[in-house]
C-alpha cells in the first residue's frame, strides 16, 4: 500500500528542502526514484526499513508493526503487510519495480522502542525480526538505529540514500489509575 504524497509548498531560492513529502503509517510502503522526495514516518515499537540502490538513485521505506504473526492467529489478507515478513517482500519488489538491483541494495533500520513498560520487549523483538531479515537475504546494512524507550521521527531522502532520525521530544505520560472509591461501579 503506499504512503500518502502530497506537494510541498514551492522552495525558497537555494533550500535544500525536499519538494515531494510522502508520509507512511503501519501497514505501508514506497520505493521511489525521484529528486527531492522524502520519505517520513513516526516510530514507536514498530520498525522502518530503508533500503537505497545508490546506482539506480532508488529508495523506499516500509513501516511495520511486528515481525510475524503468532503461529496460532488468523491475519486477514489486508493486514499482511503490518508484519514485516510480508512488508519487507513488499519492500524489497517495489524496489526492482523502481528499477533497483536486488544485489546492490543496502538497508537502514530504526524504530524498535520499547515505549510502554508492561508489554514486554515488543521493539526489541520487532528490531531483532528485521535484522534477521535482512541478513538472511544478503542485503547489506547500513545505518542501525533502534531502541531505547523513546518514539523516533524518520525522514529518509530516497533518491540520495540519506536518513535523519531523531526523538521525539516528549513521550506521552502514563499516568496511574485513579483509586476505586466505595460504591463505585467497576467494569471490566
Amino acid at each position: 500500500m503506499p504512503g500518502n504524497l502530497s506537494e510541498a509548498p514551492p522552495r525558497p531560492p537555494g533550500s535544500l528542502a525536499p519538494r515531494h513529502r510522502i508520509t507512511l503509517v503501519q501497514g505501508e510502503h514506497v520505493a521511489v526514484a525521484r529528486p527531492g522526495a522524502v520519505i517520513a514516518t513516526l516510530l514507536g515499537s514498530c520498525i522502518a526499513v530503508c533500503l537505497h540502490d545508490a546506482a539506480a538513485h532508488v529508495g523506499g521505506m516500509n513501516h511495520f508493526l511486528l515481525g510475524e504473526p503468532g503461529a496460532d492467529q488468523h491475519v486477514r489478507p489486508g493486514e499482511l503487510s503490518r508484519y514485516g515478513i510480508h512488508a519487507m517482500e513488499l519492500l524489497i519488489n517495489a524496489m526492482m519495480k523502481a528499477g533497483a538491483s536486488r544485489n546492490a541494495l543496502r538497508a537502514h533500520i530504526y524504530g524498535g522502542a520499547n515505549i510502554i513498560a508492561g508489554l514486554g520487549k515488543i521493539g526489541s523483538s520487532n528490531a531483532a525480526f528485521a535484522r534477521r531479515f535482512i541478513e538472511t537475504e544478503n542485503i547489506a546494512i547500513g545505518h542501525v538505529d533502534v531502541g531505547g524507550s523513546r518514539a523516533r521521527k524518520l525522514e529518509f531522502l530516497p533518491y540520495e540514500g540519506k536518513t535523519r532520525s531523531s526523538f521525539v521530544a516528549d513521550p506521552v505520560p502514563i499516568l496511574a489509575p485513579m483509586p476505586l472509591v466505595d460504591g463505585d461501579v467497576e467494569l471490566f
